[in-house]
């Protein structure tokens, strides 16, 4: 059956509309997927068998209808290479594998020639043939999979629309002698980068007011943004010596949750989340075991990349570049890891949650 007699039959199906990339998975949409007309077949997990099995007892077109075997055909006989690797089962040597079968013996006569083609047995042939006819199946799980992984990066949990709408962030990162954040926007263009020394309360005795002075002090000098981003630390509870200094850590991180999310009580909406540190330092390739190592030299990349790529990952604003570079040379005995990790933080929000798909 031609293409073109495919999408004049309008061949009714049960999978959910959803946009597609080109005009080949368009047809497959429209004329791939089960008919509402008919109860959906499932392939019982028995039927699969062993994926050496092969044979009459287990034909792989006695599996699916007519219909369903010409668009599974279609596809296999005229997608490339590249529309075939779209299918999370055919990427890698299988898509070409099919390429080469097709260009040697020519086109699939029936379903069953699958198993003629290097790397497919039975019970792989089966579950192609099934996400072919409905792969808003697989995109269902890798979204399943994408919001899971998310839940880990940031928390608390935000809807993706918002993510997508974010113009500019404020990254913050504190730790027991300075607090610093780095303002940028989603065209990864630096519109600010400060720290500030004042919030030293890990020594002697604080009361909450204490607290309260100093981070109003330090979040009326922050720019306003879409979202603020805090450093989520890791540090372990088992250890009773780093227990006033994890206290400290809360502290703060709830006194910015507080003092940021100005409207939290009208829209319920969260403006401030904490992100994961090891997965910022496991995305900058910046760990060794559990233990992350220092982000100054990749700042200083990126700074060099402003100035000389036309394309830079970050770009800083070039009246402040002798400025920064200045900042480098005078942090050289002073380990300054808070202003370096609010920058790598932002960066890494952006291409993690923000632009990732």
């Amino acid at each position: 059956m031609s293409f073109s007699r495919l999408l004049l039959e309008g061949v009714r199906w049960r999978c959910s509309p959803a946009p597609v990339r080109s005009s080949l998975f368009q047809a497959l949409h429209n004329s791939c997927c089960w008919a509402k007309s008919a109860p959906q077949k499932r392939i019982p997990n028995a039927a699969l068998g062993d994926d050496r099995t092969k044979g009459p007892a287990h034909a792989v077109d006695l599996l699916f209808s007519s219909e369903q075997q010409a668009s599974i055909l279609h596809v296999l006989n005229t997608a490339s290479n590249k529309e075939l690797e779209a299918f999370k089962l055919l990427r890698g040597r299988k898509s070409s594998n099919i390429v080469e079968y097709r260009e040697k013996c020519g086109p699939f006569q029936n379903l069953e020639s699958l198993l003629k083609v290097p790397l497919f047995q039975y019970k792989t042939a089966v579950q192609v043939c099934n996400a072919i006819l409905c792969p808003e199946t697989g995109k269902k799980k890798r979204k399943v999979q994408e919001n899971r992984l998310l839940g880990k990066l940031i928390k608390p949990d935000i809807g993706r629309e918002r993510l997508k709408a974010i113009n500019s962030i404020v990254s913050i990162v504190f730790g027991t002698r300075r607090i610093a954040w780095a303002h940028l926007d989603r065209n990864m263009a630096l519109l600010d980068w400060q720290q500030d020394e004042s919030c030293q309360m890990t020594k002697g005795t604080y009361l909450s007011a204490a607290y309260l002075e100093e981070m109003s002090s330090v979040i009326s000098k922050m720019p306003t943004a879409d979202i603020y981003v805090l450093e989520k630390n890791g540090l372990p509870i088992q250890n009773s010596s780093l227990f006033p200094i994890l206290l400290h850590f809360h502290i703060v991180e709830a006194m910015l949750y507080t003092l940021l999310n100005k409207t939290f009580a009208q829209d319920g909406q969260h403006q401030v989340l904490s992100m994961n540190r090891s997965a910022v330092g496991k995305h900058f390739e910046l760990m060794i075991g559990d233990t992350r190592t220092s982000g100054k030299e990749l700042v200083k990349l990126f700074l060099s990349e402003s100035v000389l790529k036309a394309e830079p990952r970050v770009s800083f604003p070039l009246d402040k570049v002798v400025q920064y570079r200045q900042m480098f040379s005078s942090t050289e005995q002073n380990r300054v890891e808070e202003l370096y990790d609010s920058l790598l933080q932002a960066v890494a929000f952006y291409e993690l949650a923000v632009f990732e798909p």
